[in-house]
């Protein structure tokens, strides 16, 4: 956690988790005393001690969804996002990795307490469920960008995406 141009960002890894389906999966978070303020996310968090961008992947998404059957690919996308959440302001650098898995049930393993507060369940969705998602999604341009993804394939570099304010 970060007051906005007081401390560097946090350093965030989040995942990008297709089944074999082609299904994402996203996390449904709300303000810890407000379950009308929701969204759905990727798993990922807060990078912790000396750990890698890639070790704190694979350790929040086993912490937040119990899956642990991956394989971490590459680098898909960075952006940097400021957002109130807890009563404070949050400013994250996140790198979003492309996962693969076939362990499609999920179990919250290891949540923080804030995180048991925030964090009301998982759902796997299709490009198209996403596209058609009335629901707030972060980040905010996903269902264009996973489209992209499974037509394309992961890009050669790892794309920059428009910094999110909220």
């Amino acid at each position: 956690m970060t007051d906005e141009g007081l401390s560097p960002p946090r350093r965030v890894a989040r995942v990008v988790l297709l089944d074999p389906e082609d299904r994402i999966l996203l996390l449904h978070g709300h303000e810890p005393d407000d379950r009308e303020d929701d969204w759905w996310f990727t798993p990922g968090g807060g990078l912790e001690g000396r750990e890698t961008r890639r070790e704190a992947a694979l350790r929040e998404l086993a912490e937040e969804t119990g899956i642990t059957q991956v394989v971490l690919g590459p680098l898909l996308w960075r952006r940097t996002c400021s957002f109130p959440f807890a009563g404070r302001r949050w400013v994250q650098d996140e790198w979003y990795f492309l996962a693969r898995t076939a362990q499609t049930g999920t179990a919250a393993t290891a949540l923080t307490e804030l995180e048991r507060r925030s964090v009301a369940g998982a759902r796997w969705w299709t490009c198209e469920e996403l596209g058609r998602a009335h629901e707030t999604v972060y980040p905010t341009r996903l269902a264009g960008l996973l489209r992209r993804l499974l037509d394309e394939g992961p890009p050669g570099q790892p794309e920059i995406l428009d910094t999110e304010i909220v």
